[in-house]
């Protein structure tokens, strides 16, 4: 039989990372129960060394067992319950390890038809398997760390006084006009009244067409008009075919909005504080996650972690005079040519970023062409308040405006976009009842966990990736 549990505030057992975090008595054995999985194993003449893990944090825990309490199906893999005495390690690399006294076997892993084997796997053939890649190392550290940035974020908004809202996921229309949604109806209906049997018209289940949000800004705008200070992170969805390292058809977006602002340095500011306050906060897993990693980038992100190191602004205007002056000297150049009024590709927002500052830049003021209906003209006639936030070996991790809180500005835009005024005769309401000035932005979120992470590909940044043609789970 088990003997009892740790000693814990909780209802729960503790897991393997509050034990090793909590101090132990140095002078005394401390009797502890706890499961996992096994990592590996290890077996010698007199004794035997498993090491479990639970998931709680990387590093796992050493279990010495003797050779005839030793279970044959106690392989790698191999979830169980293990109590014992939880002692200082007189061994290198761990500052504790269990002896057990009572182990069973909850679930047996057969280790030779496991597909999660000790040596490094293929990333293709993980993508395959993504039921089972959490169970890998740097996908759980992925994983933790995901976990570790959100509540650093909510802290950080909390503290602000901001409200955290959840938005619809099904939308009426495409918040950026890009045309790159994903259309919801129902697998089978009946027919509506009055629609014949076997017409061709599909009755619509909303009365109208819907979308999977591609945003949630549009209606973070109607919450900020009364509470002043939201924000969310939900999954968004984007019918784009891109193949880049960088894009995938369903992921997290973290978008803020609040009112009385009225200077787009400002939005700016709060996301600089925002980041770094993850930055500084978030490296518990930087050990494993950065082990191999390349060193040029690890030492970019900790110079954009600095508290006294400002993050350069730059106007797109001037952007774009330095990629051409670069264009024009360089005997290669770019592979598209820097012009006013297009927009920066892939591999002029890296030049920027990686090349000209050495870090984080917020490229303000686009041309009004390239850029969604909802941004606040400026006074020149030509661009747009608004901003993205270019980093090193990234490119583009945020996006934020002043929205246009004019309502002639807004119907403007919005019939020069080729708009329906009537899908968005709602969003234009908000600007006839003490509309205020008002802005925020929008962050990919795996797009921030491959910064921090050192993992360059998005699809390994999220438990279940979708892209274009691949959908697994």
């Amino acid at each position: 039989m088990l003997l009892r549990r740790f000693a814990s505030t909780s209802t729960l057992p503790p897991t393997i990372r509050q034990l090793l975090s909590s101090p132990q008595p140095t002078s005394q054995e401390t009797k502890v129960q706890l499961s996992g999985w096994i990592k590996s194993v290890r077996r010698q003449k007199n004794v035997t060394f498993a090491v479990i893990n639970d998931g709680s944090c990387a590093s796992g825990l050493q279990a010495v067992l003797k050779p005839d309490a030793t279970p044959h199906n106690l392989t790698n893999g191999a979830s169980v319950r293990i109590c014992g005495n939880l002692v200082q390690s007189l061994g290198r690399g761990q500052s504790y390890e269990l002896h057990v006294e009572a182990v069973d076997v909850l679930g047996e892993c057969n280790p030779e038809a496991y597909p999660i084997q000790k040596q490094a796997l293929p990333v293709e053939f993980l993508r395959d398997n993504a039921h089972l890649r959490a169970r890998t190392d740097i996908s759980a550290a992925m994983l933790r760390l995901r976990d570790s940035v959100l509540r650093t974020l909510h802290s950080y908004y909390e503290a602000q006084d901001f409200h955290y809202v959840h938005t619809p996921i099904l939308t009426s229309n495409d918040c950026e006009g890009g045309g790159e949604t994903f259309r919801v109806s129902p697998v089978s209906s009946s027919p509506s009244s009055g629609q014949l049997p076997g017409s061709s018209v599909q009755s619509e289940f909303f009365s109208k067409p819907a979308y999977l949000t591609v945003s949630s800004q549009l209606h973070l705008e109607a919450l900020a008009a009364s509470l002043s200070r939201v924000y969310t992170l939900s999954p968004c969805f984007r019918a784009e075919r891109s193949q880049t390292n960088r894009h995938l058809a369903e992921f997290w977006m973290l978008e803020a909005e609040w009112a009385f602002i009225d200077h787009v340095g400002d939005v700016c500011y709060v996301v600089e504080e925002t980041i770094k306050n993850v930055l500084l906060q978030c490296q518990s897993e930087n050990a494993l996650l950065w082990k191999d990693g390349d060193g040029t980038k690890l030492r970019s992100l900790e110079d954009a972690s600095r508290p006294g190191n400002h993050w350069t602004r730059l106007s797109y205007t001037d952007a774009v005079k330095e990629l051409q002056k670069y264009h024009a000297s360089s005997r290669v150049g770019f592979e598209f040519e820097p012009a006013w009024g297009r927009a920066l590709q892939s591999e002029h927002e890296h030049w920027l970023s990686e090349r000209l500052v050495g870090g984080p830049v917020f490229v303000t003021d686009y041309p009004t062409s390239l850029k969604p209906f909802y941004m606040r003209a400026n006074d020149d006639g030509q661009t747009v308040a608004c901003f993205d936030l270019l980093v090193p070996f990234i490119g583009e991790l945020v996006g934020g405006s002043l929205r246009e809180e004019r309502s002639s500005h807004l119907i403007e835009a919005i019939q020069r976009h080729g708009l329906k005024e009537e899908e968005y005769r709602w969003y234009v309401d908000l600007r006839k009842y003490g509309s205020a000035p008002h802005g925020g932005y929008g962050l990919g979120f795996e797009r921030l966990i491959s910064w921090l992470s050192g993992i360059e590909n998005v699809r390994e940044c999220i438990a279940m990736p979708r892209w274009a043609k691949r959908m697994l789970l």
